[in-house]
């Protein structure tokens, strides 16, 4: 039996929680065991995870958070560090030699790729290297905004040019709607003109891409999924809070194409960890990409455990995966490297329901549901 002492940070978030439960569902399918340390600066939602040790901690941003770990680090006996927030994946990968040097393991690429994507320049990347992309501009004064109308038409896309979630994205229909949206967030301390960019606007479908790479830029395995909901969308201007409350998994051969290439793009050294790239269609049903996340840590949010768990096949748990690589520097099964999770399977969850996932295609209003449900509330 194979073991491991593994520390991770941000176990309070969603995605900590189901790294956490997608570790244990690993413990039940292959031959492991694990003891698991979780860490988080949050008070209330650090009991969530599963885990064998917890530790409140600093932020990332904090002069101590560091040396915390290094201490939990040494307490533990810890093997592998797995820096689950992006932020907290940055600090660490800025610091990789503290950790090398006390020969505790991690996967992560170079901490430029995990620092806080900035769409601006993501999309002039993408564009240089002919990847499709929504046309973009700066804001840095007020006027910028008449002249990117003028230049792009309308409606238009305003978004802060840092963040996740959708923050402070809205669609705009001509430039007086825009600069209201700015000069409200503006004087509201939530940004600054400078913190704005606008683009076209992109009508289509919603689809992420996410991928896992290896040392050298291996692609290790990939899976495309489109969002169709998302939670509280009632509540947000913009319809858009994130991480998709229904999701459907599709194959999709322009997706996997541009997805790979945007990848590529990004930065010039070989991709190493997960990367995870937007794409939405246009007019014409051309994919395009607006916004590219590089964790350094694993995205499958909770498709991976979803999909382990209900078909009882350890290979879609990426979680392991991800750990047996950087732990082992093994792949445990041969993975295809498109397409992993199979189609037409809809992930659906909603604050205190758990989660469901079925397999099928969704009718239209009036008809009747024709999906199987392939496994309980997850």
């Amino acid at each position: 039996m194979r073991s491991a002492r593994v520390l991770i940070t941000g176990i309070g978030g969603i995605g900590g929680v189901n790294f956490v439960n997608a570790l244990r569902l690993a413990e039940r399918q292959v031959d492991l065991r694990l003891y698991l340390v979780g860490t988080d600066h949050n008070p209330y939602y650090i009991h969530f995870a599963n885990v064998d040790a917890r530790y409140r901690t600093p932020r990332h941003d904090d002069p101590t958070f560091l040396s915390t770990l290094l201490d939990i680090i040494k307490r533990h006996g810890i093997e592998f560090l797995h820096p689950h927030p992006s932020v907290d994946a940055n600090v660490v990968a800025s610091n990789r030699g503290l950790f090398d040097s006390i020969n505790v393991r991690a996967y992560l690429p170079s901490p430029e790729s995990i620092a806080p994507p900035d769409k601006a320049l993501i999309a002039d990347k993408m564009i240089k290297a002919g990847v499709p992309a929504p046309r973009t501009m700066s804001i840095k004064v007020l006027d910028d905004i008449d002249e990117a109308f003028s230049r792009l038409g309308s409606p238009l896309w305003i978004r802060a040019r840092r963040g996740a979630g959708g923050r402070l994205s809205l669609r705009v229909n001509n430039p007086e709607e825009a600069k209201l949206w700015v000069r409200l967030n503006v004087l509201q301390s939530r940004a600054s003109i400078e913190d704005f960019i606008i683009q076209e606007y992109l009508p289509g479908r919603d689809v992420a891409f996410d991928s896992l790479w290896y040392r050298g830029g291996r692609l290790i395995t990939s899976y495309a999924r489109e969002r169709i909901e998302y939670p509280f969308k009632h509540i947000s201007l913009s319809g858009i809070t994130g991480t998709p409350s229904v999701a459907r998994t599709i194959s999709d051969e322009e997706v996997n194409k541009v997805g790979v290439r945007a990848v590529l793009a990004l930065d010039p050294e070989p991709p190493h960890g997960f990367y995870s790239v937007d794409l939405k269609e246009d007019l014409n049903g051309r994919f395009r990409v607006p916004r590219l996340t590089v964790s350094g840590t694993q995205r499958h949010r909770s498709g991976g455990l979803s999909m382990a768990r209900a078909y009882q096949d350890p290979r879609y748990n990426l979680a392991y995966v991800y750990l047996a690589l950087g732990m082992w520097d093994e792949l445990p099964w041969d993975l295809p490297q498109y397409d992993l999770f199979p189609s037409d399977h809809y992930l659906i969850r909603q604050m205190d329901s758990g989660v469901l996932l079925m397999r099928g295609r969704m009718v239209t209003y009036g008809g009747y549901y024709n999906q199987l449900r392939i496994g309980p509330r997850l």
